[in-house]
């Protein structure tokens, strides 16, 4: 999907941090940080993400911390009222 088809689509870019307990030692947490363009409030793809890491990943969850920005916007392009060129 490109950006105007995001911001279309109501999408934000939505970071998770995701920490973990190491397979070899689970006392020990680790992160991992996953971001991408999502669709507030329900987060279809990080939902996705976590589904594949509970079936695929050994690392056993210990938090998801999530943010996410606010709607895309595009910045306008103008041209320049003046130009010269100086030697």
């Amino acid at each position: 999907m490109r950006d105007i088809e995001f911001a279309l689509a109501d999408y934000r870019l939505t970071t998770a941090e995701i920490i973990y307990h190491l397979p070899d030692h689970p006392l020990l947490l680790q992160t991992y940080l996953w971001q991408e363009f999502d669709l507030p409030p329900s987060f279809p793809r990080l939902k996705e993400f976590l589904d594949f890491w509970l079936i695929s990943i050994e690392g056993k969850l210990h938090s998801v911390h999530l943010a996410h920005a606010g709607p895309l916007v595009f910045n306008k392009i103008t041209t320049p009222l003046f130009a010269c060129t100086l030697h």
